[in-house]
């Protein structure tokens, strides 16, 4: 069964080995984490005259729709996915995963370490990153308490894309109706926010792609407590429809010529 699958790892890896090449994408180890090697993927060659995404997955082992809903929608979309430059991380804690942990082995919360070199994964993955620049930015997560789907939205331009984001999702999954998500006001499932390096004594991944990688920076939280097909297809929607959009929005003349992770620069 899915919800079951959703945590093996091994298998995880097998499939991203099977469709990297369809979708134009090298995997490449590039850390250890809990005794599970950790991988990226990246388009090759780097094109220059296409938008520049950049996918992760897994952070909290605990949220497995995630990790499941990305390589879900790669399969589906792989041809698709050679119209962009990606860098792809399928799973940040396979440790988590396999064990159903938020934490890693060391019981480390990865998504608040990433302005802490010293952790050996966070200090591999942003020397991947290096001056990387990306279009679009999208983070898989879930939520133990959420009452449905919300998004954190962080652009540095406009206009906003959150709203049609969370309409993609319906009406399978319904926006969050709690009035505030961790002390911020939740405007029917969207979380929309300015950030500042001092916002937060320890950042999350998000923190840094806004800082210093991604034009538009997404967060996308599905409730944990729903049904796992829910969940995952609430995740490709807003994929395909954020994806969708960066192709539509982007233009050659503004191609960043930043090296790009993968080749080919």
């Amino acid at each position: 069964m899915r919800h079951l699958a959703a945590h093996h790892y091994p298998n995880l890896v097998r499939r991203w080995q099977r469709v990297a090449p369809k979708a134009g994408l090298i995997l490449r180890e590039f850390a250890e984490s809990g005794n599970h090697p950790l991988y990226s993927l990246a388009s090759v060659p780097a094109r220059h005259e296409c938008p520049s995404v950049y996918l992760s997955a897994g952070i909290h082992g605990d949220e497995a729709a995630a990790p499941e809903a990305l390589i879900t929608w790669v399969e589906k979309n792989a041809r698709w996915l050679r119209k962009f430059r990606a860098l792809i991380f399928p799973c940040l804690n396979p440790w988590g995963l396999v064990n159903n942990s938020r934490l890693d082995i060391r019981g480390r919360d990865l998504n608040r370490c990433f302005n802490n070199p010293r952790v050996p994964q966070i200090r591999a993955h942003l020397k991947i990153l290096g001056r990387a620049q990306f279009d679009l930015a999208l983070m898989l997560h879930e939520d133990y308490d959420a009452k449905g789907l919300y998004i954190y939205e962080v652009a540095q331009k406009l206009p906003h894309w959150g709203e049609e984001l969370l309409a993609a999702a319906l009406p399978g999954m319904m926006p969050d109706t709690r009035k505030s998500i961790d002390g911020r006001r939740n405007r029917s499932g969207l979380v929309r926010r300015k950030i500042t390096p001092d916002l937060m004594p320890d950042w999350p991944e998000a923190f840094v792609l806004h800082f210093s990688h991604a034009t538009r920076t997404f967060t996308i939280e599905t409730p944990s407590e729903f049904a796992m097909d829910e969940r995952v297809a609430a995740h490709e929607a807003i994929l395909s429809v954020a994806l969708g959009k960066c192709l539509a929005a982007f233009s050659p003349a503004s191609a960043n010529r930043f090296p790009f992770p993968g080749g080919g620069d």
